[in-house]
């Protein structure tokens, strides 16, 4: 009987819950001190994590010690990161230098004016050594709106929105490797107006539709923080003027001109093949040509979003065949994920089919969910 007991209790003394290892500590010059957890480091800040002040960003020269028991990699300015693994370890921070030791003993050092990124181990090979699958990282919205007019006249129009980004590594504060877009908005409607008074014989009915569809896809891999190679199509429709289809493929380069917390500013150029099928009996037409665009995004008080863009498309074997394309946005947060937004599109077709006119303008008002 006491073999049995012992037998059934061995196990239980085995499973002891492992020691809880202790809270990093920053230590500032002044002498004050701080317990919690770091997040990461970014140039020479770092983020860290407290039950009493929750998030914070601490300047580097303000730090006379750091000492972390959490598992690190570090990148230095100018370096690239790649899916090559790297071994983590412990940081501390002392002396304007930064020192990673690694649990075979060896010990790195670096001024903390040479740091890029801390990184903790876990988001390093999630984001940068595995290779995401098709659908992680995607963010983006969801718009739609309606206008329903019911009386002698009688009709209706739908809007209907999708925007779509998947930059990879997904936080933010990674350099770029690569960045996916995917855009789509479509305008139709329907309006019907009955001749008033009726005439005998009776008068068909005047009816007048729209019917503007556009979408775009880019795919972008980055060289620099900054610089990208670019690949992508778009498409088109718009019965305004007299535009059956429209499709753009092309390759090109890109510059992020302005990046931060607050805003961020796009400028690029492609060479691309254009086709452009038109109403009869306007011909169609087989173009190269370039397109020049801008896109700038800014978060204003109150979670406003703004967001603008512009592009010049010009043809080189047909001058005359150019378009320009603008548009802007203001989102404003309603309820959690929801925001009532309103948009202005403009497309200006030198040369439309005969008999249409040039110009496309839209004013779109619609209801906005955010995907993340």
């Amino acid at each position: 009987m006491c073999l049995i007991s012992g037998v059934l209790i061995q196990p239980g003394v085995a499973q002891e819950k492992p020691a809880t290892p202790p809270p990093d500590v920053v230590v500032f010059k002044n002498g004050d001190q701080l317990t919690g957890t770091l997040e990461r480091g970014e140039g020479t800040n770092i983020i860290f994590k407290s039950d009493i002040v929750d998030e914070v960003t601490i300047s580097l020269d303000k730090v006379k010690e750091l000492r972390s028991n959490g598992s690190f990699i570090i990148l230095k300015k100018d370096e690239k990161a790649t899916h090559m693994s790297r071994e983590s370890g412990n940081i501390a921070v002392g002396d304007e230098t930064s020192t990673l030791t690694h649990p075979n003993g060896v010990s790195e050092t670096m001024p903390d004016k040479d740091l890029a990124f801390i990184v903790d181990s876990a988001t390093y090979n999630k984001e940068i050594i595995q290779n995401p699958g098709i659908w992680y990282g995607w963010n983006g919205s969801i718009t739609g709106g309606a206008t329903v007019l019911q009386s002698t006249s009688f009709g209706q129009t739908f809007t209907a929105g999708v925007s779509l980004v998947r930059t990879i590594p997904t936080v933010p504060y990674l350099p770029p490797r690569t960045r996916t877009t995917f855009d789509l908005i479509e305008t139709y409607g329907k309006l019907t107006q009955p001749t008033v008074p009726q005439t005998n014989p009776p008068t068909p009915d005047a009816v007048a539709k729209t019917h503007i569809f556009h979408t775009d896809f880019e795919h972008d891999k980055y060289f620099t923080p900054r610089m990208y190679v670019l690949g992508g199509f778009q498409f088109d429709h718009n019965f305004s003027q007299g535009l059956d289809f429209a499709q753009i493929y092309g390759v090109g380069i890109g510059w992020t001109a302005i990046k931060d917390a607050k805003q961020k500013l796009d400028l690029k150029a492609d060479i691309h093949y254009q086709r452009q099928n038109f109403t009869r009996p306007t011909p169609d037409l087989d173009l190269i040509g370039s397109s020049f665009g801008e896109s700038y995004s800014r978060t204003l008080p109150g979670k406003l979003l703004f967001t603008q863009s512009g592009t010049f498309i010009q043809s080189w074997n047909d001058t005359k065949a150019w378009s320009a394309i603008a548009a802007a946005g203001l989102a404003l947060p309603v309820y959690h994920r929801f925001s009532l937004s309103v948009n202005l599109l403009n497309n200006y077709l030198n040369n439309p089919a005969i008999g249409f006119r040039n110009n496309s303008f839209q004013f779109v008002s619609g209801i906005t969910y955010a995907l993340h």
